[in-house]
């Protein structure tokens, strides 16, 4: 096995930062150590095989998405990045590992859902990944499923309060599964937004002839999100299954699990960065030259950016300090202008739902940092440190200590990191929605299971460096 000394950084864990050395023996972490250190009786910089230099950096455990949807068929399209094209640019922004969903829809298997994406990632990955699993058919078959998940790797399932007809559940089949989830300590997740009451209001609005993106957001009201929040809330609380909100973006619905959360339930929230920086107005209210009011198009996504007059970002913002919201997660859904968004034009309903911004979490929550947002250890708990703990990955992930993988990242928060076409953009799109955007910080050095993957502005990863990574159940509830 190969040996690797990363020497002269400052080791950030997210209860603290100090001066250390980190040996890594093959895959794994071996010791974390005073700098220059001979307590295992050698020069360990003149005896490994390879030496990293982070001085003045930070070094810090490789991020991890626990939000993401690879190849997923929507609106009439799929995702337009692959297992391969999106784990390589997650492994450029310095993420480590993924968790995607296997998807089951209404009259299928599960079983045959979660076959089919692994072999979607099996061989392609550049980057370790695990699964949930999306139920979007909730029937005698599914519940039965959802037990033998466990022994699969797979402790956490997804399910839909939008989108009726296509992933839609009921609160009586939520009831059920939760039911299964409290018995069996699976996590519940949920997609937060009454359905019905969007597709009413979506209607009405095309019927007036409000078929810009900018309604996506109008018709994706607050309240639809609050109040199916709290539904949410309300049916963990009578089965005792543990809920986790994804995609949180308003804060009303902030405000509902905060409101949870100090009555002791076990109830957590992630947001995206689209949610912390870009909002209604600026972004889903666009307009260019090549695509005149459906330039909004790029940015949407669902939940849908909020109004920055109404605050919600700051909110955002102010929750992930006070640990309202626990995760900061992607939601990588990506889809090109050209082909697949210009699907809508003439109708934002017929819009494919995403934004892909895997490559770019880690720098975005490190000029939260910069800002003074958060700081320099709770975006390593944000990114890396929770992710693992919630879903139970911790002790193997999402943190730099002996017999750690070693999926390490060397940040220097001298670099500066330019964020667009041509700049900073590996994924498998035509435009991004990150255009502009400048992070003082950057992304040196990236090692996934001891493997420098990323160095120096040079890619040296490959399909098939990543692994299915098998979970145990979450190691953050109450």
């Amino acid at each position: 096995m190969t040996t690797t000394l990363i020497t002269g950084g400052t080791v950030v864990s997210a209860t603290g930062r100090t001066q250390a050395d980190v040996l890594i023996d093959g895959e794994t972490v071996a010791a974390v150590l005073a700098p220059g250190a001979h307590l295992l009786g050698t020069d360990l910089a003149a005896s490994v095989d390879t030496v990293i230099d982070a001085t003045g950096k930070y070094v810090i455990p490789g991020g991890i998405d626990a939000h993401t949807h690879m190849q997923l068929p929507f609106g009439g399209t799929s995702a337009s990045d692959t297992f391969e094209t999106g784990t390589r640019a997650a492994a450029w922004g310095g993420t480590t590992t993924i968790v995607d969903f296997a998807v089951q829809r209404y009259g299928e298997r599960v079983e045959d859902g979660l076959a089919h994406w692994h072999e979607l990632a099996d061989g392609n990955c550049a980057i370790d990944y695990g699964f949930h699993q999306i139920i979007g058919g909730v029937d005698e078959h599914s519940l039965a499923a959802l037990p033998k998940l466990i022994d699969k790797g797979i402790s956490s399932f997804k399910m839909f309060m939008a989108y009726p007809g296509v992933f839609y559940s009921d609160d009586a089949q939520i009831l059920k599964a939760m039911q299964i989830a409290a018995e069996t300590g699976l996590l519940t997740m949920m997609h937060a937004e009454n359905g019905p009451v969007i597709d009413v209001l979506a209607e009405q609005l095309v019927k007036e002839g409000k078929i810009e993106p900018y309604y996506h957001g109008i018709a994706r009201a607050w309240q639809a999100e609050e109040e199916a929040t709290h539904r949410a809330i309300m049916l963990s609380n009578l089965t005792g299954a543990p809920l986790y909100v994804v995609h949180v973006s308003a804060k009303q619905a902030v405000e509902q699990l905060a409101w949870a959360r100090d009555k002791g339930q076990n109830v957590f929230g992630e947001t995206c960065p689209q949610y912390l920086y870009l909002s209604l107005e600026e972004q889903l209210g666009a307009s260019s030259d090549e695509w005149g009011r459906f330039e909004g198009a790029k940015w949407v996504c669902s939940t849908p950016l909020r109004s920055r007059a109404e605050g919600h970002q700051d909110h955002m913002w102010q929750a992930l300090r006070t640990n309202d919201l626990q995760m900061v997660s992607t939601d990588h859904c990506p889809f090109c202008m050209k082909d697949q968004k210009e699907l809508g034009l003439g109708d934002f309903r017929a819009i494919p739902n995403g934004i892909g911004s895997v490559e770019h979490r880690l720098d975005l929550m490190y000029q939260g940092v910069v800002t003074g947002q958060i700081t320099l250890e709770r975006w390593v708990e944000l990114t890396s440190t929770t992710p693992a703990r919630m879903f139970g990955m911790y002790g193997r992930k999402g943190v730099i200590a002996p017999g750690a993988d070693a999926d390490i990242v060397v940040y220097d928060p001298n670099g500066h990191t330019s964020i667009g076409l041509g700049k900073t953009h590996h994924m498998n799109m035509d435009h991004s929605a990150w255009e502009g955007f400048e992070v003082d910080g950057h992304v040196d050095t990236v090692l996934a299971r001891g493997k420098v993957v990323v160095d120096g502005g040079e890619y040296l990863g490959r399909a098939g460096d990543g692994r299915f990574v098998k979970r145990g159940l979450s190691q953050y509830l109450i």
